[in-house]
C-alpha cells in the first residue's frame, strides 16, 4: 500500500527536484539501506504504518541541496501521518486522491512554520488562502498581494523600519487572523498589492498592520522581480521569517530569509534554490557573474522571457557553434552587439541591458571570466539526434551544451540545466 500510495505521488517529487528520479522501497537487514548515500543520490528512511521504508532520490551530476532535503523529510512525514488515517481496507482510492491532493501543502506548511509545532494550521490557511485568490481577477487583472510573517518581536522589526523606505499603517481595531474570508472585499488585495505594500503577521498569522514604499521603488527589474527588497526586510523580522506572494503571473511564492523560494506554478510545488545553480555553473564562471546571471534568470523565468544562454568552455568554440546571426547582416544589429561585446554580466545588469539581452531571439554566450562574446547567434544543430523533443530554444540548448554550461529558459516559465547534450535539472 505505501508503495502504490508513493507511485501517486512520484510525478509532484519528480517536480520538485528537479527531474530527479525518486522510489521508495521497503527496507530488510540485507537490502543495503544503511549504506552512505552517493555523492549524486539522497537517502532518508522513514517508518510507515509500523514498517521501514527507504526513499531514494538521484540526479546526474547535481547534488542535492540541504533545502531539498530539509523539505522532503517534512514531505515523508506528513506522508506517514496521513497514511495512518487512510490505512482502513477499502480506502486506497481516498488515500491516493488526499495525497494527491493535499500532501505537498502540508510539507510546505510545516516546513515554513519551523519548529513551532503550534502553528501548522496558521500556516496552511495562509497557504490555501493564497492559492485561491491566484484564480482571482479584478477587471480583468490578476489579483496579486503579499505578506510578511516575523518571527522576531515586533516592535523591534518597526524600529529597524525606521530606516527603511517603508511607512508602518497599524490596523489596531482592525487586526484580524487569516480566514478564507480575508479577501471578500476587493479593496484589501487591489491596496496591498504586494508591490509597494504588504499586511505583516506574526506565525500565529495574525495580522498586525501593513508596510508600504513611501518613494519610488529602485529601478532595476531584475532585483524587484527576484525579491532583492524582500530579503533585506526579512533579515530585520527574525530568523525563520519569511514572506508569501501572489504575482502576476498567478503563482504563489514563498520567500524564505535564506534566500530561496518555494513557487507554486501550474498546480505544482517547486523550489528555486541558488545554490543548484552555483554547483551547475562552478568553476566555469566568476562567483560574481554567477550571482548576477541566476537571479536573472528567475526574474525572466517569472516574466516568461525565454532566453537560452552558453557559458562556454573554450572561446574557440563559438566558432564552431555559430551557424549565422538573428541580425544577419544588417549593419545595425551588428553595431549593437558590438556595443556590448566583452562587457561584464554585472556591468550588463547594472545598465539594464542583461535582461534584454538574454530574452532576444538566439543563443547569448558568455566566457569563464563573465563577458559577453556574442548575442543573437544561431546555433549549429547538427550534433543534436533526431529524438530530441520541443522547439528550437530546446534543440539549441542540447547542441550548445557540448561546448559548455547552457541555462535555457522557455516562454512558458521552465528553467532547465544543460551539460553534454543532456538535460540535468528542471524548475518550474
Amino acid at each position: 500500500m505505501p508503495k502504490s500510495a508513493f507511485n501517486a505521488i512520484e510525478g509532484s517529487v519528480r517536480f520538485f527536484l528537479g527531474g530527479a528520479r525518486a522510489t521508495l522501497t521497503e527496507c530488510n537487514e540485507n537490502d543495503g539501506s544503511s549504506r552512505s548515500a552517493e555523492r549524486y543520490e539522497f537517502l532518508s528512511a522513514v517508518e510507515i504504518g509500523g514498517v521501514s521504508y527507504l526513499f531514494r532520490a538521484e540526479r546526474k551530476e547535481l547534488v542535492f541541496t540541504t533545502t531539498e532535503k530539509d523539505f522532503i523529510r517534512e514531505l515523508l512525514t506528513a506522508f506517514s501521518g496521513l497514511f495512518a488515517g487512510f490505512s482502513a481496507k477499502g480506502y486506497a482510492a481516498h488515500f491516493r486522491t488526499a495525497l494527491l491532493t493535499s500532501l505537498a501543502d502540508i510539507a510546505v506548511a510545516r516546513y515554513i512554520r519551523g519548529d513551532r509545532k503550534g502553528v501548522f494550521w496558521p500556516a496552511q490557511s495562509l497557504v490555501q488562502l493564497l492559492k485561491s485568490l491566484s484564480y482571482q481577477r479584478y477587471e480583468g487583472t490578476p489579483a496579486t498581494t503579499g505578506f510578511l510573517i516575523c518571527r522576531g518581536q515586533l516592535d523591534d522589526f518597526l524600529v529597524a523600519l525606521e530606516k527603511t523606505r517603508y511607512d508602518w499603517l497599524d490596523l489596531e481595531e482592525s487586526r484580524r487572523r487569516i480566514s478564507a474570508d480575508f479577501f471578500r472585499n476587493p479593496l484589501s488585495y487591489r491596496l496591498v498589492d504586494g508591490h509597494r505594500s504588504l499586511f505583516v503577521g506574526d506565525i500565529r498569522m495574525n495580522i498586525k498592520g501593513t508596510i508600504g514604499l513611501n518613494s519610488p521603488a529602485p529601478g532595476d527589474q531584475i532585483e524587484q522581480l527576484a525579491h532583492r527588497e524582500t530579503l533585506k526586510l526579512l533579515s530585520k523580522a527574525g530568523e525563520g521569517s519569511f514572506a508569501v506572494y501572489v504575482n502576476n503571473a498567478s503563482e504563489v511564492e514563498i520567500v524564505l530569509d535564506r534566500d530561496r523560494m518555494l513557487v507554486w506554478r501550474r498546480g505544482y510545488w517547486g523550489l528555486y534554490d541558488p545554490d543548484i545553480i552555483r554547483e551547475f555553473l562552478k568553476g566555469c564562471l566568476d562567483k560574481r557573474s554567477i550571482e548576477h546571471l541566476l537571479w536573472t534568470v528567475y526574474a525572466l523565468s517569472k516574466s516568461r522571457h525565454g532566453m537560452v544562454v552558453l557559458v562556454a568552455d573554450d572561446v574557440a568554440a563559438l566558432d564552431v557553434l555559430r551557424k549565422g546571426s538573428v541580425g544577419g547582416r544588417d549593419p545595425l544589429s551588428r553595431a549593437l552587439i558590438r556595443n556590448v561585446r566583452g562587457k561584464k554580466i554585472g556591468s550588463l545588469k547594472r545598465s539594464g541591458e542583461l535582461s534584454r539581452i538574454l530574452s532576444s531571439d538566439g543563443l547569448t554566450v558568455v566566457n569563464r571570466k563573465g563577458e559577453l562574446l556574442d548575442a543573437g547567434v544561431i546555433v549549429d544543430t547538427s550534433k543534436v539526434g533526431d529524438l530530441v523533443t520541443g522547439g528550437g530554444r530546446t534543440t539549441a540548448a542540447t547542441s550548445a551544451s557540448y561546448f559548455g554550461r547552457v541555462i535555457k529558459v522557455s516562454e512558458d516559465g521552465p528553467i532547465e540545466l544543460y551539460k553534454a547534450g543532456q538535460s540535468l535539472y528542471r524548475f518550474g
